[in-house]
């Protein structure tokens, strides 16, 4: 009877719920839940833009019961939301914290949806490497760049080719105060501007990505190329999961 209630409430709830979502990454949080069995996951850097959006569609349409959702920032719409999920567990701060880490207990998923390349010190790498010892299964969305041939620091392409390849303008915040200073010390994040999350930080491309991921004994199951990026035609929306396997440590 519980089945039966359980798949009926999921038909209700079906892959059209929360349509302001993006598709994709629903397609991602439903591949691992329905061919990989996830059943816990940490969704990192949730909030910006969905309010924890992807947090409560996998918890809503696959009843996940326990969660984590970690970021810098919380907003009313989320909280006040969360109070219908006891099982969700909400960690404040920058999620390359190794302190934020340690309060994460083994999950099955981590999701990292638009997330890898904004994070320097540690770098994007260095993020995947510290939660591969806590995640079965990698869910990414990334905006991968096809002009490099290898993985490049935007910053180091210096301000015009910067700014040619990231989807903002030098006018816009939060790059109008950092270019002021780049190396002034952000008020809130104790670190210079250069290094913040809060702005475009890497051209990651799939090669690195694949061959980084395989090396902490992960092996893709899913891949999806999701088509070119807003006006940017060297960057590409794509979608993958990566799941441990047995001999990984």
């Amino acid at each position: 009877m519980k089945q039966r209630i359980r798949a009926a409430a999921k038909a209700l709830l079906g892959r059209n719920a929360f349509p302001e979502l993006n598709t994709d990454k629903k397609e991602l949080i439903d591949f691992a839940c329905e061919r990989l069995g996830m059943n816990s996951f940490a969704d990192l850097g949730a909030i910006w833009n969905v309010d924890g959006g992807y947090t409560f569609y996998a918890m809503e349409r696959h009843r996940i019961k326990n969660a984590f959702t970690v970021d810098t920032d919380f907003t009313p719409p989320f909280l006040e939301k969360q109070k219908k999920h006891p099982g969700l567990k909400i960690i404040q701060g920058n999620f390359g914290d190794r302190s934020v880490l340690e309060r994460i207990c083994e999950v099955d998923g981590v999701f990292f949806f638009d997330t890898l390349l904004h994070q320097v010190r540690p770098d994007w790498d260095e993020i995947l490497q510290m939660y591969a010892r806590v995640a079965k299964h990698f869910l990414i969305f990334n905006q991968q760049y096809t002009n490099f041939s290898s993985t490049t620091r935007l910053l180091d392409l210096g301000t015009d080719a910067y700014f040619r390849n990231i989807p903002h303008s030098r006018d816009e915040e939060p790059y109008k105060s950092c270019f002021q200073n780049l190396e002034a010390i952000h008020p809130q994040h104790g670190r210079p501007y250069r290094d913040i999350h809060n702005i475009w930080q890497w051209g990651i491309v799939d090669t690195d990505l694949i061959r980084c991921v395989n090396s902490l004994g992960f092996r893709m199951q899913f891949y999806k190329n999701c088509g070119q990026f807003g006006q940017l035609t060297n960057v590409e929306n794509h979608a993958f999961i990566f799941s441990r396997t047995r001999d990984a440590v």
